[in-house]
């Protein structure tokens, strides 16, 4: 870019760095790619299956050493104990499967679509958006076969639930802390003053 006569170059600022290709218009944080990319679906895939296996798998061995009722005391209040939950968090919906496995098949393509308009706003999504995709399609699984959900994990006072119930509620805490985290970033970069050379 030109200086005009009798301008110090140091003083003048050069808006080409981080700017469009006519050097003048300054990119916007909205313009940035954050579209998910193969790394990012291989990630999420890679994370999801994990949590699928690592859910199915507790569920046949408690199911194949327990019967329906059973518990082994392990640590202070907390036990396994093998019980059925046809519905969703706390009993809710035991009498509506087919509108709960409707509702989460929904809410799982929903995920898939959020992800790859946004996987790379901001490096843990493929972590949490995994945890809660697995987690769902885990208790799906569930749902679909057996029409019921099997929980163990017991705290006596808390309603008992599963490796799928943990990673959703863990899923969900990375989610809303990658938000703040990207929000906050977002706005430090948007209200950074333009440096001079």
């Amino acid at each position: 870019m030109s200086v005009p006569p009798g301008t110090d170059p140091a003083q003048r600022i050069d808006v080409r760095v981080g700017s469009a290709t006519n050097a003048l218009q300054p990119f916007s944080g909205a313009e940035r790619r954050v579209g998910a990319g193969l790394a990012q679906w291989v990630a999420l895939a890679i994370i999801a299956g994990a949590a699928v296996v690592a859910d199915q798998l507790t569920k046949a061995i408690v199911s194949a050493r327990l019967a329906i009722g059973d518990s082994v005391a392990t640590i202070g209040p907390f036990s396994i104990h093998h019980v059925q939950n046809s519905g969703i968090a706390f009993g809710l919906f035991a009498h509506s499967t087919t509108a709960v496995i409707l509702l989460t098949g929904a809410a799982v393509v929903a995920m898939l679509v959020f992800f790859g308009r946004t996987a790379r706003r901001h490096p843990l999504l493929p972590v949490a958006l995994g945890l809660v995709i697995g987690g769902s399609i885990a208790n799906l699984i569930d749902r679909v076969r057996l029409g019921h959900v099997t929980d163990f994990l017991d705290f006596a006072y808390w309603p008992a639930f599963n490796l799928a119930d943990t990673f959703i509620v863990v899923g969900v805490g990375l989610l809303f802390a990658s938000f703040v985290s990207a929000d906050r970033t977002s706005a430090h970069v948007g209200t950074a003053p333009l440096s001079r050379p």
